[in-house]
């Protein structure tokens, strides 16, 4: 038997009035606003937490030994987790991950209800400087699904920022209830505001929605909207899936895009072998790349009927993954009997369905040792360790973890008087003549210790924060038109990079990144791009309408972690090798896709090139090049705002283990020279540079 439309035996369900068309789709919009607002909103939490353990990490990769016998602070997963702290670290990180998946999820969900998801926006954001505002050492509120003070178990619980502690373990277990424990926990005449139904008659375009209570509840209300049906026989569903499809089709169009309607409308990090337009002829052991093999991430079919489906299966991973039980058993109790026995649901535990493949992530992310040799993948242990555990018992599992008093979180360790030595930040391994224009690890040990010693005002600690914000800003931008232009490709090394900010300012200062300060001071003029070119680091200035002191390193507004978030010209930094006219795709290494000459770094004729991560470290080198590939870089000079027409200058050559800054001081002078302009001498490292852990 085929399936049909799923919907509910339940009156105002079923016989909805006609004249309720309009509001409802917008109702709906709002509804999936509010679940990417809440999937979005427990990601920059958990990874405060998680980067306030205390631990160190190599930086490796393939074929390169640049930093054999070199550690930087903060902790990454572990293959073979032995302390509190990595079995700890293991266990968040599997969460942080799941959290971007159902992010993923939910905004495929949006698209294909018509609606564009908005990931830089209020509640949780400040628009222009893109400031957390959801966290507050005094907010008892979770957007728009309760305030704690409501609940008599969790009435004292904050929704802040915090490091890996008791308070912090039992907010993350509060956010992780299922539905049915949280309306247990309701002050008794507190309990109806989170009782309302959806379709929310007496709701109005711009208002808030109802309070949900719970995540698990939240979904419940979508779904409620998803199987409306009018009493003229449409549903919803017909309504906006329709839309979702015209949306996809003049996207691809005018994108330049021939591929099929999934992935013009759908979007895949986790699973891209679903974008395959072969992939339903197939078994899933034949596309290699899926983590979640078993698990619906994106909406599969372009037919009405089977795309619902598509949508029920995906609200089934997001709850069960998150709490549990889901909230699927009870949608389909709902559901009227003839049409329940036609469901083609696998109503599985975590430890099956959505569990992660171990071979596959093993495959996908592979880990390296000093020497650049490939060892054992950390992160596929990790996730696929606790990949079979619900989040509410993850956390459990982690509370029990600081209970026992073996956690170490970096506040802990700056309260019991530790300072950097050079001793913490290397290996036996450690070789300084190895590299020798690389700092030396007493360097960048004075450093660390500089940047808290030299901080009465806190100017440094207010720095690294908004460099944090900026991290993470880098990836919601990105973000806003990732699931809206399908060319835009998703900044994979901007998740690292902004661990790493939150993580060295941990390091440095015991305090956990505040998040809540936009990228720019207040009171300072805001980014003009129409009118200025903005610089990469020290001294690297080629706007003359800014005088600086030729010492000064970019401004915090610039601070960015991967290529995707490196928005125009001048703004390139680390120096990953990409052509001259193209980007390429991705970030995060020299390939042979991209011929010579390439884009220098801070001289960048346009945007998403020139590497990434500004300020440049002062540990930052070229990697080597597949053989035969020239060294060669394109230098540029720029005419006057507010155009910039770049103007192609000679060519640069450079060497396998050159420092970033070095070629990007060189390529500066050279653009100097030509307009009659004599440098001074290349500026010492600052310690922020000196601080600053290289990218991968």
């Amino acid at each position: 038997m085929e399936p049909t439309l799923l919907f509910t035996d339940d009156d105002r369900l079923k016989n909805r009035p006609v004249s309720k068309k309009d509001i409802d789709e917008k109702a709906l919009h709002a509804l999936v606003q509010s679940a990417v607002n809440v999937e979005l909103f427990t990601i920059p939490l958990y990874m405060t937490s998680l980067y306030s353990l205390k631990g160190m990490h190599e930086i490796n990769s393939k074929g390169s030994n640049f930093y054999e016998g070199r550690t930087w602070p903060g902790m990454a997963a572990s293959a073979h987790p032995k302390t509190a702290n990595e079995n700890a670290f293991n266990a968040v990180f599997s969460v942080f991950v799941a959290e971007m998946l159902h992010l993923q999820i939910i905004s495929n969900i949006a698209n294909v209800v018509g609606y564009e998801p908005k990931f830089t926006c209020e509640p949780l954001q400040d628009e222009k400087t893109f400031a957390w505002k959801c966290y507050s050492p005094d907010s008892s509120v979770l957007p728009g699904i309760l305030d704690f003070k409501d609940t008599v178990k969790n009435k004292n619980v904050k929704v802040k920022l915090g490091p890996m502690d008791a308070d912090q373990c039992q907010l993350f277990l509060a956010i992780e209830q299922t539905e049915k424990d949280a309306m247990k926990d309701f002050e008794p005449d507190r309990k109806h505001i989170y009782e309302e139904v959806a379709p929310y008659d007496n709701w109005q375009e711009g208002q808030p929605l109802p309070p949900f209570g719970s995540i698990g509840n939240m979904y419940k209300q979508i779904w409620n909207y998803l199987s409306i049906r009018y009493t003229d026989g449409v549903t919803l569903w017909d309504i906006v899936f329709k839309k979702g499809l015209e949306k996809a089709k003049e996207k691809s169009t005018k994108s330049g895009s021939n591929e099929l309607i999934r992935t013009a409308l759908q979007r895949e990090v986790f699973n891209p072998d679903r974008l395959n337009p072969d992939y339903a002829t197939k078994k899933p052991e034949d596309w290699p790349n899926d983590e979640y093999p078993l698990m619906p991430t994106s909406i599969e079919h372009t037919e009405t009927v089977k795309a619902q489906y598509d949508v029920l299966n995906m609200i089934n991973g997001i709850t069960d993954q998150g709490e549990g039980g889901g909230v699927i058993e009870e949608i389909l109790l709902r559901v009227s009997k003839s049409r329940m026995l036609q469901t083609p649901l696998t109503l599985k535990s975590v430890k099956d369905q959505f569990r992660p493949s171990c071979p596959v992530l093993r495959n996908k992310y592979p880990s390296y040792n000093a020497t650049g040799g490939q060892v054992d993948s950390a992160k596929a242990e990790a996730r696929g360790h606790f990949g079979g555990m619900d989040h509410f018992e993850t956390f459990k599992y982690v509370q029990k973890l600081v209970q026992s008093g073996e956690i170490e979180t970096w506040d802990q360790w700056h309260a019991k008087g530790n300072k950097w030595t050079a001793e913490l930040l290397q290996t036996a391994a450690y070789n300084p003549d190895l590299y020798p224009k690389l700092p030396k690890s007493d360097e960048i040990a004075q450093a660390l210790n500089n940047l808290k010693l030299n901080d009465a005002e806190g100017k440094n600690y207010e720095l690294f924060s908004r460099a944090s914000t900026g991290a993470i800003a880098g990836v919601t931008r990105v973000l806003n038109d990732y699931f809206q232009n399908p060319a835009t490709a998703f900044p994979y090394p901007s998740m690292g990079g902004s661990g790493d900010r939150m993580s060295i300012c941990w390091a440095i200062f015991g305090k956990i990144p505040n998040i809540a300060l936009g990228v720019t001071p207040e009171g300072a003029p805001p980014i003009d791009r129409k009118n200025h070119i903005y610089h990469a680091c020290q001294g690297l200035n080629l706007d003359e309408s800014f005088r600086e002191d030729p010492a000064s390193c970019a401004q915090v507004g610039m601070f960015h972690t991967c290529k995707g978030s490196n928005e125009c010209k001048g703004e390139g930094g680390c120096g990953f090798v990409h052509s001259a006219g193209s980007g390429g795709s991705g970030c995060g290494g020299s390939t042979a896709k991209n011929p010579p000459p390439f884009s220098p770094p801070s001289d960048n004729a346009c945007g998403a090139l020139g590497g990434c991560a500004v300020p440049i470290s002062a540990s930052q080198m070229y990697p080597d090049l597949p053989e035969g590939t020239a060294y060669e870089m394109q230098m540029y000079n720029f005419g006057p705002a507010p155009a910039y027409t770049p103007e192609a200058l000679a060519t640069f050559n450079y060497a396998k283990g050159d420092l970033i800054y070095d070629v990007a001081w060189a390529t500066y002078a050279e653009v100097m020279k030509k307009r009659g302009v004599t440098v001074g001498d290349k500026p010492k490292p600052s310690d922020i540079r000196i601080a600053l852990p290289p990218s991968t």
